[in-house]
């Protein structure tokens, strides 16, 4: 576990993230030179991954062309579908989703695209 502690006027404000969580907000601060952004898009891609595990979730992220798309997608049946070269997308700093309004079909997104988390 990480923990960043940032003080301001009001007090003392802590924050415990795991590892994974630290790694991506590294990845996330190199590509965007933004450290207050790689911190909330990290924490952001843990609420997603919390989501997309349970169930479905609701998100929009930046595409390749600059576009926004708005998806709706889930990673819980990920187990049972997973027939790849055994290398996670975490190793490509990016998320693998089933988009639920195209077929169940696998896609991904790069984690300092992501924009929101319904």
């Amino acid at each position: 576990m990480t923990t960043i502690a940032t003080i301001n006027n009001i007090g003392i404000n802590t924050m415990v993230i795991n590892n994974a969580a630290a790694a991506r907000m590294k990845v996330i601060a190199h590509r965007t030179g933004d450290a207050v952004m790689a911190v909330a898009k990290a924490m952001m891609i843990e609420l997603w991954k919390e989501k997309a595990k349970n169930g479905e979730v609701l998100f929009a992220f930046t595409k390749r062309d600059g576009s926004t798309r708005i998806a709706r997608g889930t990673i819980k049946f990920a187990g049972s579908m997973v027939n790849g070269r055994g290398v996670s997308r975490e190793c490509y700093a990016t998320c693998a989703w089933m988009d639920l309004e195209d077929g169940m079909k696998w896609k991904s997104f790069r984690w300092n695209d992501l924009l929101w988390v319904a």
